[in-house]
């Protein structure tokens, strides 16, 4: 999320009331987790685990729940609870807007846009020409739409990141703050749920095509001219490249990337990164030439037990 105008060291740590290690003038440009971060951006991290990925990332502006000497370029904010304050600062910087109308008067919708009744469009949302959302779609604040984008009954585009952090006997929700971003001439089936970023941007790419029944995670990035079949589920932080097909109830595991044109049959699960120009299937993947000959040894199975 990018901070307008940028604040200073002093005046974030004034907002959580923390010591800092840096210049009071230091500039924030942004808000962003881990995955997301670029120059300017104010992150968190509260494991001795990370702190090494935090320190040398690009994030400029670390809240961290260890004193230590500050890196060069970089300024510390000392905090006893670094999620605490960084959940905060998501709701300071981006409070919770109500909604007074199905369509919020500060929504932007280009010209040639059809709109079927029971449509929710949010505050600060953007939509572009030539776009079809039929009824009881909601599109949650801060989302952008393209042109020619079709989006069918029942779907949902921004809802929250599914992201927690256990504490001993809850689970502490991260507040989202990012968008969800469909790009021109997309079309999204119904019933399916697009997650915004969780300080980012969760895309869904230019010309791709989504069945009905699927999920996209907080901050996944599908590419152009992708085809998913019905009960596809992507976790969040995925890179899916450009042309890749995933045919119906794949299941993609968090952090990883599926290479251009890969083609995944249905029932699979993804659980590292895979190469694209290749088709896989099974549960985790391999290729499917691979797959087939190893489910076919599995049947001669009981013949080379009898034969021991």
């Amino acid at each position: 999320m990018r901070l307008h105008p940028h604040q200073t060291l002093q005046q974030i740590s004034a907002l959580i009331n923390a010591k800092y290690a840096g210049s009071p003038d230091f500039s924030v440009s942004g808000i962003n987790e881990i995955h997301k971060v670029e120059p300017g951006d104010l992150t968190f991290v509260d494991h001795p685990k990370y702190y090494d990925k935090a320190l040398n990332s690009k994030a400029t502006t670390i809240i961290i729940n260890k004193e230590m000497d500050r890196p060069n370029g970089k300024a510390l904010i000392f905090s006893d609870d670094p999620f605490r304050d960084y959940v905060y600062l998501t709701k300071h910087f981006r409070p919770f807007e109500p909604a007074s109308s199905l369509i919020s008067p500060t929504a932007t919708i280009g010209e040639g846009t059809h709109i079927q009744p029971g449509v929710f469009v949010g505050n600060h949302v953007t939509i572009g020409k030539n776009c079809l959302i039929h009824a009881n779609v909601s599109i949650y604040d801060h989302s952008v739409i393209g042109d020619n984008v079709i989006l069918h009954s029942g779907t949902v585009i921004g809802a929250d990141a599914f992201y927690f952090k256990r504490r001993p006997d809850y689970w502490d929700k991260m507040e989202s703050c990012g968008r969800a971003v469909l790009e021109d001439n997309v079309e999204i089936g119904a019933c399916c749920t697009i997650d915004k970023g969780v300080s980012g941007d969760t895309i869904i790419g230019w010309g791709s095509r989504l069945d009905n029944h699927i999920q996209v995670g907080h901050d996944s990035v599908i590419g152009k001219n992708c085809l998913f079949a019905s009960q596809v589920g992507v976790a969040g932080c995925v890179t899916v490249e450009d042309d890749v097909i995933l045919w119906g109830q794949v299941g993609v595991q968090k952090d990883l990337t599926i290479g251009k044109g890969a083609v995944v049959l249905g029932q699979s699960g993804i659980s590292k990164s895979v190469q694209g120009g290749k088709t896989y299937f099974g549960s985790p993947v391999l290729e499917a030439k691979e797959k087939m000959r190893e489910l076919a040894m599995l049947k001669k199975l009981p013949d080379i037990i009898e034969m021991l």
